[in-house]
């Protein structure tokens, strides 16, 4: 099974925006962290975060399926 140009795109940008969210939350999690617990703007930063990485594959999946 070959896969043609824009899947591989697809799969690039999907597996990209992954690791952004993956990085993002290791960043807050290492920041905003005393002893084992998130603090409290931590916890904002966390939900933020997810609600960015709903957008950001929302937008991208907009975008790719205009190219086609």
């Amino acid at each position: 099974m070959e896969i043609d140009a824009e899947m591989r795109r697809m799969i690039a940008v999907s597996v990209g925006a992954v690791v952004v969210f993956i990085a993002l939350l290791v960043a807050i999690g290492i920041q905003y962290t005393d002893g084992h617990n998130l603090s409290n703007i931590g916890a904002y930063y966390l939900v933020a975060a997810i609600g960015l990485f709903v957008v950001l594959m929302a937008a991208a999946g907009v975008l790719l399926d205009r190219r086609e």
